[in-house]
């Protein structure tokens, strides 16, 4: 049977951001130096793929300090973590590797110099989220309010409209940020906010990519995990850039098939902690079924790299 003709999009940039290669690397260098177990304060970045894969190599993944022995190493994720929890591993005089993302990290550093300053924060993000629960954690109660949404913004309570500033998380969505932006702007017309957007470079180029290549494609299948904010952001660039069916798979073997029936024309990206072997996963599946011609769509190129800490660059 003649399989029939369909033109794969890819985007350009997809897949693992700086951060995330960084991260995954803390974890197997501090397994080759200090072999296994070591623990890992929560997933290391959000891909039941990767986790697995290193779980396997002798990571344990928990999900808070008190789960974990005091006398093996412990890593933090790239998501960051509230300033109690290292305290409290020093305290307990533990061997412990912070992976948190440089560009969170500079993020946990701006929020501090604007307390310093005597400003209440504001900070745009998704309540819950890793991210968001470390960097609010990296100031004393009540000194960061969460807003996100635009509506959030007319009810947040502050403590003088006349001292404050904002943070954003690194994983948002740009469009509906710059909305969010302007709304406490408007609200709070003195608030200071970052000399350049909180919103990584790697968020900002997968979603431009997307909105490159969403016009062009009858359908989009965004390879990520249900729990990663930025491919659950991509999701949505996707359907506001006009792309009818914009959905997020983990595997191959999750791809709704008899959903694509009758399309000519499908894009595919990936979230920033998706690995490059599931999109070639989903590539294959799709020359299984159909005459396949890719082409790439791309809107950037990328060449950040972030150094290891040095605790894993220097011998045991």
């Amino acid at each position: 049977m003649t399989k029939p003709p369909l033109t794969l999009y890819l985007a350009a940039p997809r897949g693992f951001c700086a951060g995330v290669d960084r991260a995954i690397k803390i974890v197997e260098m501090a397994l080759e130096k200090w072999g296994a177990p070591v623990y890992v304060r929560h997933e290391i970045v959000h891909n039941k793929y990767v986790v697995d894969g290193l779980r396997d190599k002798g990571a344990v993944f928990v999900e808070e300090l008190e789960d974990c022995p005091d006398d093996r190493p412990v890593i933090f994720s790239a998501h960051g973590v509230p300033k109690a929890v290292p305290a409290e591993a020093a305290k307990r005089e533990m061997i412990y590797v912070d992976a948190t993302c440089p560009l969170v990290s500079k993020v946990h550093i701006e929020a501090a110099r604007h307390h310093e300053n005597g400003l209440q924060m504001i900070m745009i993000g998704h309540e819950g989220h890793p991210e968001t629960v470390g960097t609010m954690g990296q100031l004393p109660e009540g000194e960061v309010l969460l807003v996100e949404t635009v509506e959030d913004v007319a009810t947040v309570q502050v403590r003088d409209p006349e001292r404050l500033a904002f943070v954003t998380q690194t994983t948002l969505s740009v469009d509906d940020t710059i909305d969010i932006v302007a709304a406490l702007h408007a609200r709070f017309p003195k608030i200071v906010g970052p000399h350049k957007e909180d919103i990584c470079y790697a968020t900002t180029n997968r979603q431009e990519a997307v909105k490159a290549m969403a016009p062009k494609c009858d359908a989009m299948l965004v390879v990520g995990a249900p729990n990663s904010s930025n491919s659950k952001r991509l999701v949505e660039v996707g359907s506001k850039a006009g792309c009818a069916y914009s959905q997020l798979v983990q595997r191959a073997p999750d791809i709704d098939w008899r959903a694509l029936e009758g399309i000519a024309s499908v894009g595919i990206t990936a979230g920033a902690s998706a690995p490059e072997e599931l999109i070639t996963e989903v590539i294959d599946a799709f020359r299984d079924r159909y005459n396949v011609t890719v082409e790439m769509v791309e809107t950037a190129v990328e060449n950040v790299e972030f150094k290891v800490p040095r605790v894993l660059r220097v011998p045991a």
